[in-house]
C-alpha cells in the first residue's frame, strides 16, 4: 500500500477505531469542553472581561448626545484645542468619541461612583486603551459601545489609541480625571 493510492476500502470511516486513536479523541474532547465552560465561568465570576452593551448609531447622533452632555457639564477647558472638561453627576451617562486624532471631551469623575460611558469611532476604527487600568476596547464607526464604570481610584488616567488610524495616530490621546 502507498499513500499515493487511494485506499482499498474506500468506506474507511466505518472501521473500528483504534483504542489509543480513541483515547486522544476522548482527552481533546474534554479538554475542549473544560476550556469552552472555563472561558464562560471566567466572564460571569472571574471579572476578566468587560461587560459592553452594544447598539447601532450614526456619528450625527452620537455627537448630539455628546455636544447636549458637554454643554450641560462642561466645568473648564485644557489643551490647545480648548477640549472640554465634562463633570457630570454620579449615575450619569457619560460620552467620549474618538476622531482623527483626539478623544473628545476630557472627563473629570468621581471616586466610588457609577457612571454609563458611552463610546464611539466618529471616522476610522480607534481603540480605547485606559492606562493604567489596561481597559482596552475597540470602537467602529456605526456603533456605540456601553460599559458601566465605577472608579475606585483617584487619579489622571490616559487614554490612547492602539488601532492604527493614519498620520496623527501617535497623538491620539486623551485625559479621564477621577477626583
Amino acid at each position: 500500500m502507498s499513500a499515493i493510492l487511494p485506499p482499498a476500502e474506500r468506506l474507511w470511516y466505518k472501521h473500528p477505531i483504534d483504542r489509543v486513536e480513541g483515547t486522544w479523541i476522548t482527552i481533546a474532547l474534554v479538554w475542549c469542553l473544560i476550556l469552552f465552560f472555563m472561558m464562560v465561568g471566567w466572564h460571569i465570576w472571574g471579572k476578566q472581561n468587560l461587560s459592553t452593551e452594544t447598539y447601532r448609531t450614526t456619528p450625527e447622533q452620537f455627537m448630539t448626545k455628546a455636544e447636549a452632555v458637554a454643554a450641560k457639564y462642561t466645568v473648564r477647558t485644557e489643551t490647545e484645542q480648548n477640549i472640554p472638561v465634562v463633570a457630570p453627576p454620579p449615575g450619569s451617562d457619560v460620552y467620549m468619541l474618538g476622531r482623527l486624532w483626539n478623544f473628545w471631551p476630557i472627563l473629570e469623575l468621581q471616586k466610588d461612583k457609577t457612571y454609563r460611558l458611552h463610546l464611539t469611532a466618529m471616522d476610522y476604527n480607534h481603540g480605547f486603551s485606559l492606562q493604567p487600568a489596561n481597559i482596552n476596547i475597540q470602537l467602529v464607526p456605526g456603533f456605540e459601545h456601553v460599559v458601566t464604570v465605577t472608579p475606585n481610584q483617584a487619579g489622571t488616567y490616559s487614554v490612547v489609541c492602539n488601532e492604527f488610524c493614519g498620520i496623527g495616530h501617535h497623538q491620539m490621546v486623551g485625559r479621564i480625571y477621577v477626583k
